[in-house]
């Protein structure tokens, strides 16, 4: 663990853009007020203009102290020494990710970012899990909206199955229910940048759902049928009509991670398996969801798309304004099948009225604080080196639902 006696418990690095100026509004507003923290960037005037801003928020508090400083290993390593948490917003992680995990895993210090670059993610693994797990930190990567809603609520329904019929869990389905809102420029530019800087081979290996999972897949599992790989979509029972969902590609191998961690798969369950899709509202949609989606993978590595992508979103560092997200609304379902001949099954779900990116800086925010103030030892704690969202347990949990996010569980009545 890094030392308290650091000069902060925090810092906040990239605060200046879109997703990292709304986790420093969240952390003025709702985090505890003797925080020790500092917001970092590249930018002085732009974060002293910020640090005003967030002073006239909220003037009784601890506030932030500045920290200015390049995307260079030399101040990176300076930076990373001075706190016990470092959370960074900087994307896209592919271009500016790894000198601050290698600085943080060599410092001892506690990493959390909002990536939801699977590639970038699995890069990091193997460079610099062994480090930080010798130096008694943790790297937890995919604290926003990639992954969290999508690796809790597996470990929600894994965690009632245990306590009511002492059995793991053979199959987990994720839904994302309802999504609104617009991405942002740092969001477009990221998906861009991120078939720009690995190779198509490298990408292919970091994608397999089990990449990020130091054990291997379970045999035996069921595979999808022709028709439904054709059609893109399915029925499933109380979920609805589900289809390809654009977030599938950077949360499953996190929540086969989470599978792994938690003693080798053997609570979560031998046989576990983890798909996650998204509601249509017909079966036309799905299909049309579906092959849009695969042709957007495809067409991301020819330079027209990626100028056309370019002109959908915002430019990097904007996004919707507050008014804008106010009505916004992330809502997700999911639904796990007990590994015994019942087959008995339990729902979790996840809600937030607001603004995705407003919701990123909070689930970010709140594992920062989970980790700094939480009193339980969770998983995280004990393994140290890459962990995942869902090893920092019910104290994360917990946090979430005082911070106003919906979080639900139990079992179904079949």
């Amino acid at each position: 663990m890094p030392s308290a006696t650091r000069q902060y418990e925090l810092v906040l690095l990239g605060a200046t853009g879109y997703t990292g100026n709304l986790a420093a509004e969240y952390i003025q507003e709702h985090v505890a007020t003797d925080l020790k923290w500092a917001i970092a960037g590249r930018n002085g005037q732009k974060l002293a203009q910020i640090a005003e801003e967030l002073k006239k928020m909220n003037p009784d508090r601890v506030q932030p102290a500045i920290e200015v400083v390049e995307q260079k290993s030399d101040q990176l390593k300076v930076l990373a020494e001075k706190t016990q948490v470092l959370i960074t917003t900087v994307g896209p992680y592919a271009r500016w990710g790894e000198p601050v995990v290698e600085a943080c895993a060599n410092a001892g210090t506690h990493y959390l970012d909002v990536t939801g670059e699977t590639p970038f993610t699995y890069d990091m693994l193997q460079k610099y899990h062994d480090t930080a797990k010798r130096n008694g930190s943790m790297i937890i990567p995919h604290c926003g909206i990639d992954s969290v809603p999508a690796d809790i609520l597996p470990y929600l329904c894994v965690k009632e199955i245990r306590s009511k019929l002492s059995v793991g869990v053979k199959s987990c389905i994720n839904s994302l229910q309802k999504s609104s809102g617009k991405i942002s420029g740092g969001t477009a530019l990221t998906a861009i940048t991120l078939v720009e800087s690995y190779p198509l081979t490298f990408i292919g290996k970091a994608m397999n759902p089990y990449a990020l999972s130091p054990i291997p897949k379970p045999k035996g599992q069921a595979r999808e049928g022709i028709m439904t790989k054709v059609l893109g979509y399915r029925y499933v029972p109380d979920l609805g009509i589900l289809t390809t969902s654009p977030q599938a590609g950077s949360d499953t191998g996190i929540v086969y991670r989470s599978w792994a961690l938690f003693d080798g798969g053997e609570w979560y369950g031998k046989n576990f398996s983890f798909a996650e899709f998204f509601r249509a509202p017909s079966a036309l949609i799905g299909t049309l969801i579906h092959y849009v989606l695969s042709f957007g993978m495809v067409a991301l590595y020819f330079a027209p798309f990626r100028w056309f992508l370019k002109k959908l979103a915002y430019e990097p560092g904007q996004g919707q304004t507050k008014e804008e997200t106010a009505k916004n609304e992330m809502r997700y379902k999911c639904i796990a099948t007990s590994d015994s001949p019942e087959a008995k099954r339990a729902m979790s779900s996840f809600e937030f009225v607001g603004g995705g990116y407003y919701m990123t800086g909070m689930l970010v925010v709140e594992a920062a604080m989970t980790v700094l103030r939480g009193e339980e030892e969770s998983l995280a704690k004990r393994l140290g080196g890459m962990v995942t969202p869902a090893c920092l347990e019910m104290e994360y949990v917990e946090r979430l639902r005082k911070a106003g996010i919906s979080i639900e569980c139990g079992m179904m009545e079949d």
